[in-house]
C-alpha cells in the first residue's frame, strides 16, 4: 500500500490553534509536495434563531471567506504551496468529512483547542473526535506546537489485536519520506504478565520487517500497572525524542459498527504533548470481546 500525502485538508476556525494545525500542514506540505485545502464552517442557526434574528448568513459567509482568502496567501507565499479554500455550513464535523471526501484528501490537519470567534465555532472536543472516528483518511490532531523541522520519530504503540499491525505500513510510507526512525512500543501491565510472550513476538517480527524494509527502528517493551493509563506511558516515553508524532488505531475493529474510539486513543489525541495521526482500521468481521490499548 502506498500512502501519498498530495492533498490535506486543514479545518480553520481563526483560533491559535487552527493557525499552529496550518503551520503544520505546510511543513508536511512542503516535505511531500502537496496541496493544501483550506475549510471554514459557519455553524448553523437553529430554526427558531432565523424567524428572530436577521438572517445575515450570506454576509458572514463572505466574510469568512476573504479572511481565509487572505490566510490563504500569506501561508501559500511563506511556503510556496499550492492551496484552495473553502466555507461551508452545517455541523462542522459533517463539513469536514464531507470535504476530505469530496476533495478526495490523504490527510486532516486540525488544531484540537482555542477559542470561539463569534459564530465559527472552534475546533474542538466531540467536533474533533468525530471528524477522527468517521473520517476515511487519516487524521493529525495538533493540541500543542508543531514540528517545525522535518518528522525525525515515529513512536507507534503496539498491542496484542491484530488492527493494531495496519498502521505499520503508514508509519513505513511517512517514515521513507521524512526519513524517519521508528520507534514500537508496547506496554506490559503486571496484572497482565501473560501477555509477554506475545508482545515481544509482535515487536520482534514487525521490527525485523521494518529495518527489511530499510528504516531505521526500536521496539521497546515497558512495564507498569493497571493504575496508570496507558497513554501516559507512551508519553514518558515520548519525552526521549525530539521531532515526534504518535501513530495510533482510531478504534478496535469489534466497535466499527458504532464508529466509536477506544479509550486510551480518545485520551491519547486529548492530552498528547506533540501531533498524534490517527488511523481508522478497516471494516471487517467483528469482535464481541472488549479490547484496549492503540
Amino acid at each position: 500500500m502506498s500512502v501519498k500525502s498530495s492533498k490535506i485538508l486543514v479545518p480553520i476556525g481563526f483560533a491559535e490553534q487552527s493557525i499552529i494545525a496550518l503551520d503544520q500542514a505546510c511543513v508536511f506540505a512542503k516535505l511531500d509536495n502537496a496541496k493544501i485545502f483550506l475549510l471554514s464552517v459557519i455553524e448553523e442557526r437553529s430554526a427558531m434563531d432565523s424567524l428572530f434574528l436577521d438572517d445575515n448568513s450570506h454576509e458572514l459567509k463572505k466574510k469568512v471567506h476573504n479572511r481565509l482568502k487572505e490566510l490563504a496567501e500569506k501561508f501559500s507565499k511563506q511556503y510556496l504551496i499550492d492551496m484552495e479554500i473553502m466555507v461551508a455550513q452545517g455541523k462542522i464535523y459533517n463539513k469536514i468529512n464531507e470535504a476530505a471526501e469530496m476533495v478526495d484528501a490523504d490527510l486532516i490537519i486540525m488544531g484540537t483547542n482555542g477559542s470561539p470567534e463569534g459564530r465559527i465555532k472552534r475546533f474542538i472536543g466531540s467536533n474533533a473526535e468525530r471528524v477522527v472516528r468517521l473520517s476515511k483518511c487519516p487524521v493529525m490532531t495538533i493540541k500543542g506546537n508543531t514540528i517545525k523541522a522535518k518528522c525525525k520519530n515515529i513512536i507507534l504503540p503496539i498491542d496484542t489485536e491484530k488492527e493494531s499491525k495496519e498502521k505499520v505500513t503508514y508509519a513505513l510510507n511517512y517514515a521513507r519520506k521524512w526519513g524517519a526512525k521508528i520507534h514500537l512500543i508496547s506496554v506490559l501491565l503486571r496484572e497482565n504478565s501473560g501477555a509477554r510472550k506475545k508482545l515481544e513476538m509482535n515487536l520482534n517480527q514487525l521490527e525485523s520487517f521494518l529495518i527489511s524494509a530499510g528504516v531505521s527502528c526500536t521496539s521497546n517493551l515497558i512495564e507498569g500497572d493497571n493504575k496508570q493509563n496507558l497513554g501516559d506511558f507512551i508519553f514518558d516515553f515520548q519525552k526521549n525524542f525530539d521531532y515526534g508524532i504518535f501513530m495510533i488505531m482510531t478504534k478496535k475493529e469489534e466497535l466499527s459498527l458504532s464508529k466509536n474510539i477506544s479509550v486510551t486513543s480518545r485520551y491519547i489525541i486529548n492530552n498528547s504533548p506533540i501531533p498524534v495521526m490517527s488511523i481508522r482500521p478497516k471494516e471487517g468481521k467483528y469482535l464481541t470481546r472488549p479490547t484496549t490499548a492503540f
